[in-house]
């Protein structure tokens, strides 16, 4: 990780000045660098060991940090990991921008290593990811959203990228086709078990450890599964506050409908459901040779499901 990182500092550089402030905040703002583990350890449970590996844990990093930077523009987020995010801070403006550089440096590195499997994968993975970002915001203030339509949002927006990093390993790795396809069956279930767990942190978190505010979600009117669950088993009445809340984004009801989630269960309804999907992704890679980097992954899983920031 200390290699990426390398990789990161040099590859962050711009003669443009506020390219390389906007971007040095934010990599050092003090994410938990998932993505760019997994490439590493994917790559490493099949023996590789060279430095492509580095770079393309900076280049899911990278693409990652643009994701963010767009994310909170569109949501108009004022905190991340307990700072002010880029757009508060900079502007959106520079905060847009400065992903787009983001994006095309990755894609810059993605052709040095010169891997045309490499290119393909990161090039499908960024084209899901913005299709998911449109997808959340069609559904954002809309109480109708199902199970299905929400866990396809959470598949294209957080499991591609972590779908993507096992992939990444296991190409470097010359994994066997059944191998790569079972690496990125984990990184798919690992990336929804996360996912699962970051809506519940929005309705039960210490806001000092996640560095967000409680109910950004509801702010945002995101019908995420807590809220899908507390609809379909509360009462009538329970329901119509949830979805009204959904509706207008009304956070002042925050309590009422915290007091809704609780009484149905939802979050730990929600935390079963992470808890099956990193059995799945365990159960993914259970055929692997036994390794520390495979240890590694199995612990992983079970921290993404358990996780209380």
């Amino acid at each position: 990780m200390a290699a990426v990182d390398a990789v990161i500092r040099t590859r962050l550089h711009s003669e443009v000045a506020l390219v390389n402030q906007v971007g040095e905040y934010i990599i050092n703002s003090g994410g938990k660098r998932l993505r760019p583990a997994l490439v590493l350890l994917s790559a490493q449970a099949f023996g590789y060991s060279g430095r492509h590996q580095h770079e393309l844990a900076a280049v899911v990093e990278f693409i990652h940090t643009a994701t963010l930077l767009h994310d909170d523009v569109v949501d108009e987020s004022e905190l991340r990991r307990g700072r002010e995010t880029a757009n508060a801070l900079f502007g959106n403006a520079a905060s847009v921008l400065v992903g787009d550089f983001l994006y095309s440096r990755s894609f810059q590195m993605m052709v040095e290593v010169g891997e045309m499997r490499v290119m393909q994968t990161l090039a499908d993975a960024t084209n899901v990811i913005a299709e998911g970002e449109v997808l959340q915001l069609l559904n954002c203030h809309d109480a109708d959203v199902d199970v299905a339509n929400y866990m396809r949002v959470i598949h294209c927006k957080t499991a591609k990228l972590f779908e993507a990093a096992m992939r990444l390993g296991a190409i470097l790795g010359r994994a066997s086709a059944a191998e790569e396809e079972a690496a990125s069956r984990y990184g798919m279930h690992l990336g929804t078990a996360f996912q699962l767990i970051d809506d519940v942190l929005d309705y039960s978190a210490d806001e000092a450890q996640t560095g967000k505010h409680l109910g950004d979600d509801l702010a945002e009117g995101k019908p995420t599964l807590p809220l899908i669950h507390a609809m379909r088993h509360g009462t009538s009445a329970q329901a119509a506050v949830v979805r009204a809340a959904i509706e207008q984004g009304d956070v002042s009801k925050f309590a009422e409908v915290l007091a809704i989630i609780r009484d149905t269960g939802a979050l730990d309804f929600t935390r079963q459901q992470a808890l099956r999907e990193a059995e799945a992704a365990c159960a993914s890679i259970a055929a692997f040779a036994d390794s520390k980097y495979k240890q590694c992954l199995l612990e992983l899983a079970n921290f993404a499901a358990t996780r209380q920031f």
